[in-house]
């Protein structure tokens, strides 16, 4: 395992940073974890990074396996249908970010293989902007939420709703009401459980790096596209995100306390493209092939799909 960088078009550009051609390996620092994890402070994560674009050893890129840029983050927390660029689409909801959480387990890197089983059923991506936190805390302010952010990514928010509704509950939750004779009221509900539609293993493609918040001055004007064997399926753009990265920082910091490597998934790109269709039509576990997800100012995250 080595952490890698690269200059793009003349100048660095990412972190973990990779060129179109070649990878510099940095020296003495594995992963963006040991700094996360307080193994290695920032101050040793840039000296080595200089030394390793000045003259370090190289790589061609055909030789890197990429692993997810952050490997071990403490929660990977997902933002629910936060684009406003289908409105229409949501019929009630909060006012405020809704989050579920993936397991780390169900990050793979770019390149990396999405394993699926036939009894998973449809399974279609979701492509999204991600936050990766390089200072913790709790109870952040919106107007200081860009200070807890070390950079950005790309993840892939594999969804099946064939196990959504399988591990979905139709019943009856009981509510307290005084007035009632027994003090209770029954309420017809729904709910369902994301542990295997959302945290199937391979279902977190991120990468292939992080590009540092001085590489990205705005995060709400990036284009985000998504190819399905080289065919457009979306073209959107992050400025459609219904909640800005400060305010699902500032809003998840009140009721979790952010460490530093936590993933932030900022909500699905679902502008359709122009040639019509939707994310939800790529069904992976039937078609197969390659996913793609592109960010301007990121990169591109690569991955094919293989049955197991």
């Amino acid at each position: 395992m080595r952490l890698g960088l690269a200059e793009v078009e003349g100048g660095v550009a990412v972190l973990v940073r990779v060129s179109e051609d070649e990878a510099a390996v940095v020296e003495g620092i594995a992963s963006l974890d040991a700094v996360f994890l307080g193994e290695r402070s920032i101050v040793d994560l840039r000296a080595a990074a200089e030394t390793a674009l000045a003259g370090g050893r190289r790589i061609p890129l055909a030789e890197v396996a990429w692993l997810p840029p952050v490997r071990r983050p403490g929660k990977v927390l997902c933002v629910a249908l936060n684009n406003s660029a289908n409105p229409d689409r949501i019929m009630s909801g909060p006012d405020t970010p809704a989050m579920f959480v993936k397991p780390a387990s169900s990050l793979i890197g770019s390149g990396r293989p999405i394993r699926l089983r036939q009894p998973m059923g449809r399974v279609h991506p979701e492509p999204e902007l991600a936050v990766v936190i390089g200072t913790g805390g709790s109870d952040i302010p919106v107007d200081s939420a860009y200070d807890h952010v070390f950079g950005y990514t790309i993840i892939n928010d594999l969804t099946s709703p064939t196990m959504r509704d399988t591990d979905t509950f139709h019943y009856r939750a009981i509510h307290p009401d005084p007035e009632a004779e027994d003090g209770i009221r029954y309420v017809d509900s729904w709910v369902s459980y994301p542990a295997r539609y959302k945290g199937s293993d391979t279902f977190g493609p991120l990468g292939p790096w992080v590009a540092t918040t001085d590489e990205i001055t705005d995060p709400h004007s990036l284009r985000i596209t998504c190819t399905h064997d080289g065919g457009l399926v979306t073209d959107d753009n992050t400025a459609n995100l219904r909640f800005s990265v400060a305010e699902v920082v500032s809003f998840a910091s009140e009721y979790l306390t952010l460490e530093p490597g936590d993933v932030i998934a900022m909500g699905t790109a679902l502008k359709k493209s122009a040639k019509g269709g939707a994310v939800q039509n790529v069904d992976l576990n039937r078609l197969g092939g390659v996913i793609e997800v592109a960010i301007e100012g990121i990169g591109t995250l690569s991955n094919p799909v293989e049955w197991r």
